[in-house]
């Protein structure tokens, strides 16, 4: 038993001997603006704290010029892009950077968000950090790009006030995830509003959905990717580098249901427009009439825009692969 006035001592007047312990260094910060919140500054702080430097940071959400002076790093506010002081707003008039002009090797030209200016500076190491993997390598490459083109670029585009297309939209679309995290702040009515609980929900929403794209795109987007790269570079043995005498019209794959299906290559990433639709007169046909139409046994179907059909066997899907591009050397397929 530790005598009394010991340093073990419950009571007593002893003082303790040892070593000071160091202060704990403060948690850094992560300043944005109060009020509405929307998806590109909730991204862009969600970014940051994945980041070893910023795991354990503060956000602070104040248009306090002196409070933000205090934050290691600035998203979204503050009118000013200094990526050497970590200040990343994109509201001042003289913004004008693209992933393009920030990185000559990347082809998009979409004005940046702070969501964009944050992942073009750090979407490197975050990938890195979250996958195991080196910066540099093919998988964190091929992953950053897939990531911002169909991620992280319609949220600066929507922050930006960018369309999609010219001219006036045939239909609203309300769903995406900037429009989803709008609908969390608080509504303009309710008495007891809570701002920060609110912007908790939309880090919150923001993240699970950045994570599971990644998961997506890591655990089978790359995957068959790999396989279509094989599979082209064996095309006939004979096209090398991928130097194709034409450009791949269809593709021919097994279904989940064990049939074979029929799909024809868009144009684009990004557009419902085929390469080579299937023949109009098949399509919105099933089984049997179908069968009959193509003279191939064992049709599925052929989808009302031409762009997939199936077959029970793959000989079968083949074979309406060899009529369809008989039928548009022949003159006979039809765009749709």
């Amino acid at each position: 038993m530790a005598a009394a006035g010991s340093p073990g001592a419950g009571t007593g007047t002893g003082t303790a001997i040892g070593p000071k312990r160091p202060r704990p260094e403060p948690a850094p910060r992560i300043g944005t603006h109060d009020g509405t919140f929307h998806c590109d500054e909730v991204l862009a702080c969600y970014l940051l704290r994945l980041l070893p430097q910023y795991r354990d940071a503060e956000v602070l959400r104040t248009r306090d010029p002196q409070l933000l002076a205090q934050c290691d790093v600035v998203v979204d506010v503050g009118g000013e892009y200094d990526p050497k002081r970590h200040r990343y707003d994109h509201h001042q008039r003289s913004f004008s950077e693209s992933m393009r002009s920030l990185r000559p090797d990347k082809p998009w030209t979409t004005k940046l968000s702070s969501a964009g200016l944050v992942y073009c500076h750090f979407g490197s190491q975050i990938l890195a950090g979250l996958l195991g993997q080196p910066e540099d390598g093919p998988v964190v490459t091929a992953l950053y790009d897939k990531l911002y083109e169909n991620f992280v670029e319609e949220i600066d585009a929507i922050d930006n006030g960018i369309a999609q297309a010219e001219g006036e939209p045939r239909y609203a679309v309300t769903t995406t995830l900037s429009a989803r995290v709008a609908h969390l702040n608080p509504r303009w009515n309710d008495p007891r509003p809570d701002p920060e609980a609110a912007f908790k929900r939309a880090t919150e929403l923001v993240g699970s959905e950045f994570l599971e794209r990644l998961g997506y795109y890591h655990g089978a987007w790359l995957p068959a990717r790999a396989l279509v790269e094989e599979a082209v570079r064996k095309r006939f043995q004979l096209e090398q580098e991928l130097a194709l005498p034409t450009p791949i019209q269809l593709v021919l794959y097994p279904d989940g249901a064990g049939q074979w299906r029929l799909q024809s290559v868009p144009t684009g990433p990004h557009t419902f427009q085929s390469r080579l639709p299937l023949p109009e007169p098949w399509r919105g046909l099933r089984d049997e009439p179908l069968s009959l139409v193509t003279g191939v046994p064992a049709c599925v179907f052929v989808h009302a825009s031409g762009f997939t059909g199936g077959n029970r066997t793959r000989e079968g899907a083949l074979e309406m692969a060899r009529r369809t591009l008989a039928l548009r050397d022949g003159g006979g397929a039809q765009n749709g």
